[in-house]
């Protein structure tokens, strides 16, 4: 596919995690059989993008965001030719291909890692962090990796110890090595040269570890002490320029961004590093923190800084969080209702939106009834680490139940028969129970769903430039639940509101003449006032208001 150069911009990027999505081969894993299998329902949905979590070859420690060989394809997944096949079906459709690119770190089993614990002089040796023992004989400096426990795992061949950001089994890649860049930069070469049209680039913000000083040692965790440092910038500027650049391929960084300079950084065209970018936020982060005030703040703030030549990535959902009508909606009494606001509130967003698979059905968090029906690393340890801190196993294991990555991994639920219709043997994840009420089948036979609500916003956004090219501007209290916006581009206004609540709430604006069209709500009926709109329970509507000139 040929890509002018703010493409980007039109993209509707539906997320597959594939071990999850559908399973083509009975064995209970989704794989790329199954992906293909599939491409109709994508494009029935009308997304144009499809970015896959990795496909690559991997021991799955940390469910393939640990990578053994970036060349050749996950045995469970399927070969190169069926990734090829999903391609062509892909491109035939008007869909694009994003990768999930992981070059922070490999597997400790890729043949890079092998070699370079092996000694000192050998040509791999520099390919990744060592450093010598502290005068101790301890770990070189107190970071914790971030799924718990130290981020220095001691090697005894090279009497050194190496940098793991995240599980042992993922040893950080040394970018300061001129030629591990050059080897990182072929990959993505070969990837450019099998026709991938884009990237999503996993934890990029910590490239430059400032081991020489320059990191903050008083910090734990080793990927607050060094994120957003200068060299990891300038090395991504560098992979942008010799890798996605010239063909304009599209880019998203999932980064650490903690101030306005750091979203500069990675989203302004003038940086030249990435289109746009996922901001990482731990799942118990946000739980805790969001509201509806919240929200409105990052709004107002991340528009203002990246209007004038960045762009944004819209989500609420992907593998790393919470399902979205679980954490920001309601999953009970008004369910599809509040399915149906997020979507709207993400889709009439500026920026391009990412839709992570069974968030257009409205699939929900599971609650599992103990641990180790838990496949996810980074909920385990949570668990043991509270069990640890004095907390009873019960209270333990309900924090870990909403804060689990396996809450967005669960099988997708395609139909009403046994496991979801994922596929014909036991999942390799426990399926939610809720997939008799809430699944495709049903949904595509009903014109008052959640994916048809969905097919609806995607439809409304190749039809009308205002939802991708428009001026954005809040005009809703700071305060409150309700969160409301004007769109506006050349001669065309819309109005976007949305209840963030159960409650009813009255919004008052001064254009509301009663009279105006609604483009898209999530109720059936209501009663037109002048001057201001009550709001039912996560009430959402987009209305097209009057040119004020002409009033």
């Amino acid at each position: 596919m040929k890509h002018e150069k703010d493409w980007y911009k039109e993209l509707v990027i539906y997320q597959i995690y594939p071990r999850s999505f559908k399973d083509g081969n009975g064995d209970g894993i989704g794989d790329l059989k199954g992906m293909i299998e599939k491409l109709d329902y994508l494009k029935e949905l009308g997304v144009n993008a499809v970015w896959m979590s990795p496909v690559y070859a991997s021991p799955n420690v940390d469910n393939g965001y640990d990578i053994s060989d970036y060349f050749s394809i996950m045995e469970e997944f399927g070969t190169m030719q069926d990734w090829e096949i999903f391609r062509d079906g892909a491109h035939a459709r008007g869909i694009a291909i994003i990768m999930d690119l992981v070059l922070n770190h490999t597997s400790d089993r890729h043949i890079w890692f092998e070699e370079s614990k092996k000694s000192k002089d050998n040509p791999y040796s520099d390919f990744y962090v060592w450093r010598d023992p502290a005068p101790d004989g301890g770990a070189p400096n107190g970071w914790m990796s971030v799924f718990g426990g130290s981020a220095w795992e001691y090697v005894p061949q090279r009497k050194q110890y190496y940098l793991h950001m995240f599980a042992k089994e993922q040893p950080d890649l040394n970018w300061d090595c001129e030629e591990a860049r050059e080897k990182i930069f072929d990959i993505i070469r070969f990837w450019n040269e099998k026709g991938v049209d884009g990237y999503r680039v996993d934890a990029i913000s910590y490239l430059d570890k400032g081991l020489d000083g320059r990191a903050d040692f008083q910090e734990t965790i080793g990927t607050v002490a060094c994120a957003n440092l200068e060299g990891t910038h300038r090395y991504i500027r560098e992979m942008a320029e010799k890798t996605f650049a010239p063909a304009h391929l599209m880019s998203v960084g999932e980064v650490n961004i903690n101030n306005e300079q750091d979203s500069i950084n990675y989203s302004s065209a003038k940086s030249g590093e990435f289109n746009m970018a996922i901001p990482f936020v731990p799942p118990i982060v946000e739980i805790k923190t969001w509201s509806p005030e919240r929200l409105k703040e990052d709004l107002e703030r991340d528009y203002q800084i990246l209007k004038e030549d960045g762009w944004w990535a819209r989500f609420l959902s992907n593998h790393d969080k919470p399902r979205q009508v679980s954490l920001y909606g309601n999953d009970e009494l008004y369910w599809k209702e509040s399915a149906k606001m997020l979507a709207c509130y993400l889709h009439t967003l500026p920026g391009t939106p990412f839709v992570y698979q069974g968030e257009e059905l409205g699939m929900t968090n599971v609650q599992y009834h103990s641990i180790e029906e838990y496949d996810d690393i980074d909920t385990k340890n949570y668990y043991m680490s509270m069990l640890s801190d004095g907390a009873s196993e019960e209270d333990a294991l309900a924090e870990s139940q909403s804060i689990s990555r396996d809450n967005s991994r669960t099988p997708m639920q395609w139909d009403d028969s046994a496991y979801a219709g994922f596929s014909t043997q036991k999942p390799w994840l426990g399926v939610n129970p809720n997939y008799v009420k809430i699944n495709a089948a049903n949904q595509m036979q009903d014109d008052t769903s959640v994916f048809r609500f969905y097919q609806k916003l995607i439809a409304l956004r190749k039809e009308h430039p205002v939802m991708v090219h428009g001026d954005f501007a809040l005009c809703c209290p700071k305060k409150g639940p309700v969160i409301a916006y004007t769109r506006s581009f050349q001669n065309e206004t819309w109005l976007v509101i949305h209840n963030f609540s159960e409650k009813e709430q009255i919004f008052e604006h001064d254009r509301i003449q009663g009279t105006e069209t609604i483009i898209l709500s999530n109720y059936d009926e209501r009663a037109k006032e002048r001057g201001k709109i009550r709001l039912r329970a996560y009430e959402t509507m987009i209305l097209e208001l009057q040119d004020k000139n002409k009033r």
